[in-house]
């Protein structure tokens, strides 16, 4: 959630490079425009791949729908989920959630990938999962999937980025009824600074150079503006021409909208080679100039066989 303190063996594939027109792409289209300036609430419809995931009717992450039956979320929202799939409910379309809305459908789950890498520990690589419904859900303008990138795509820090969630507003303090759904403009940060500004201001608390390869940093270097508990496996989306593409899954960071602390999120260009090991029919995307400017080009990339196969939102 975002408020004025909110939050917070590789694979070888082959991608063809078939460029697509604006009108060919479906997703990553929302109905409703976002019409967005800055951590505040949405509109409904705005932002419809993103999911809220619960437990005995409790939301406790986010998810992003990335094809009918598809949902990417964060290994660390699962730590127990081979014992208690059967009481994970997915929401889709959803958008004040104590609110009764008839755009909203629920999805039971028939399975839940964790990435292997993960460790359960903080921090760890391989913070992403896949979370298969039960059956497929019916497209509408309120439940749309995210555009996932190709594993060549490199996001410009000067593209356009959002995270969206329902989580706290701050550390320990939830969003209050009707629990709208929330935004935040964020900035992409290189990883070589964000590695520099995490082992100066939070040296003592976390390993030396965190960010690996397979994470992105995205905040607000001033502090105030962040994602924080309960937006755990939300979608980090940023434009590329048309379409919203998902850069990244919320996953870890030291407290919540700190100064020189941003938010860590788990790769999805990074993982795109394993999101396509589980769901080899899955289309990928380019996203021309990493989404720098408004000229961008997607680019499609349809599942084709392979030709080798060679964090938790913590608070530390």
């Amino acid at each position: 959630c975002f408020a004025n303190v909110s939050y917070h063996f590789p694979l070888l594939v082959c991608f063809p490079q078939e460029l697509l027109t604006q009108n060919q792409v479906t997703c990553g289209k929302p109905v409703n425009s976002p019409r967005i300036v800055g951590g505040q609430a949405a509109l409904d419809g705005a932002w419809p791949w993103q999911v809220s995931i619960s437990l005995h009717g409790k939301p406790f992450c986010g998810g992003a729908l990335i094809a009918k039956q598809w949902v990417v979320s964060a290994a660390h929202c699962f730590p127990w989920s081979a014992n208690l799939t059967n009481l994970i409910e997915v929401q889709l379309g959803a958008y004040q959630l104590s609110v009764f809305s008839s755009n909203t459908v629920k999805s039971a789950i028939q399975r839940i990938i964790l990435h292997p890498d993960y460790n359960g520990k903080d921090g760890s690589s391989g913070d992403i999962a896949l979370v298969e419904l039960k059956s497929p859900v019916k497209f509408t303008d309120y439940i749309l999937p995210v555009c996932l990138p190709g594993s060549s795509v490199q996001f410009s820090t000067k593209a356009n980025c959002w995270v969206t969630g329902w989580g706290a507003i701050r550390p320990g303090v939830p969003l209050k009824p009707p629990q709208t759904l929330q935004q935040l403009n964020v900035q992409l940060i290189q990883r070589g600074k964000c590695n520099i500004l995490f082992n100066e201001a939070a040296g003592d608390v976390v390993e030396h150079n965190p960010i690996r390869a397979d994470m992105i940093c995205a905040g607000h270097l001033e502090g105030g503006k962040d994602a924080c508990q309960g937006d755990s496996g939300g979608p980090l989306v940023c434009k590329c021409a048309g379409g919203w593409t998902l850069a990244g899954v919320v996953s870890w960071g030291v407290g919540c909208a700190l100064p020189n602390l941003p938010g860590v999120y788990s790769s999805a260009p990074f993982y795109a080679k394993w999101i396509y090991q589980h769901i080899p029919s899955m289309n990928f995307v380019g996203c021309r100039n990493g989404g720098e400017g408004v000229n961008g080009s997607l680019q499609h990339a349809p599942a084709l066989a392979f030709l080798l196969m060679s964090l938790a939102w913590v608070f530390l």
